[in-house]
């Protein structure tokens, strides 16, 4: 990924619906904020320099951002006036950029992969394309932006919002995901020519791609593996739903390396966690953080552990720790509380 690439990640969303003194990017997908995910995804991918857009409770994401990287850059957008104006509120960071292209995601659309970031980014780079949409195919798409093609080239010629689709065009299956690669010196160019006057007072990114389009710049959509790269979360329910995806396909993920799990009842395991070869999990046991668990343990039942390193041949049973590193072959005793090397016995 060349250097002079960038990424704009949109964190501004209040989540009313949510129902928390929380900025939505914020809500946690088992245990790790939704905006989290995002960043390591942009950054697997590749992309070094990163600008935040916040927006709602800002003070509360720039606190986790100093903490997740200092050197990362935010800008503030005072009023969520749409995806356009939040991008209008990063133009410097984008000028400071210009020689390459950027990648705009949302910050609440945590299963975006690294792997769809690239091959986006491929197909932008060999058409020489001014903008890649990244799209998705859902059995389902009502309520979403579709992909229109060119029936000659199957190229981009649009994106149509659901109230402005006729019938023919509600029935296409493609949507936008609302992930673009620019080039970004095209995109300063028209940034400032999108207009708010629609219903809502906002500035929308997808007229940018409009822009370009009716200008006869490269325009095309690159089709994400999965549908649950669109997905994101309004509300608890929404959010629910997330947790339930993410924690079925990572037990899935350590079922097929081997990871014994006889009974996945109230067995939660986050995305950072590391496990060995020939370890067992047993019911109730939630493994959280950047946790790694060596070979031929035994974690569970009823145990909880964050940020720990366990060694080999470890049993842990009943166990709640936060912190600690947990010596290879030891066995800790049954309803014991462990937090950063200081041990406490509880009956």
């Amino acid at each position: 990924m060349p250097q002079e690439n960038c990424a704009v990640i949109l964190a501004a969303g209040e989540g009313k619906r949510m129902k928390r003194e929380c900025p939505k990017a914020l809500a946690p997908v088992l245990f790790k904020p939704m905006l989290e995910w995002v960043l390591d995804s942009v950054k697997a991918a590749g992309i070094g320099r990163l600008c935040v857009v916040t927006g709602h409770l800002h003070e509360q994401v720039e606190q986790y951002l100093s903490e997740y990287d200092p050197g990362l850059r935010t800008v503030y957008q005072p009023q969520r006036r749409g995806t356009g104006h939040a991008v209008m509120m990063a133009a410097d960071f984008l000028r400071s950029n210009e020689g390459g292209s950027v990648l705009v995601l949302n910050g609440d659309s945590p299963f975006v992969s690294s792997k769809e970031i690239q091959n986006a980014y491929e197909i932008h780079c060999e058409n020489e394309n001014a903008v890649t949409v990244i799209s998705a195919e859902l059995p389902d798409p009502a309520g979403y932006g579709r992909i229109v093609r060119d029936p000659q080239t199957g190229r981009l010629a649009a994106i149509v919002e659901q109230k402005d689709a006729s019938p023919e065009v509600q029935k296409i299956q493609e949507i936008n995901s609302g992930a673009y690669w620019f080039q970004t010196k095209a995109l300063l160019g028209i940034l400032s020519e999108i207009r708010n006057d629609n219903a809502q007072g906002e500035y929308y990114l997808t007229d940018a791609v409009r822009l370009l389009i009716e200008r006869d710049a490269e325009a095309d959509a690159c089709k994400a593996g999965s549908a649950q790269a669109v997905l994101g979360a309004n509300d608890c329910l929404q959010l629910a739903e997330l947790n339930r995806i993410a924690r079925e396909k990572i037990l899935t993920a350590h079922l097929l390396e081997g990871t014994d799990i006889p009974c996945s009842d109230g067995v939660i395991v986050g995305p950072d966690v590391s496990i060995g070869r020939n370890v067992s999990i047993l019911p109730g046991t939630i493994l959280r953080g950047r946790t790694s668990v060596g070979a031929g343990c035994v974690v569970g039942p009823n145990t909880v552990l964050t940020d720990c390193a366990v060694g080999e041949g470890t049993v842990l049973n009943s166990v709640q720790c936060s912190g600690c590193t947990i010596q290879p072959g030891q066995t800790v005793a049954p309803y014991t509380f462990m937090t950063n090397q200081a041990k406490t016995d509880k009956n």
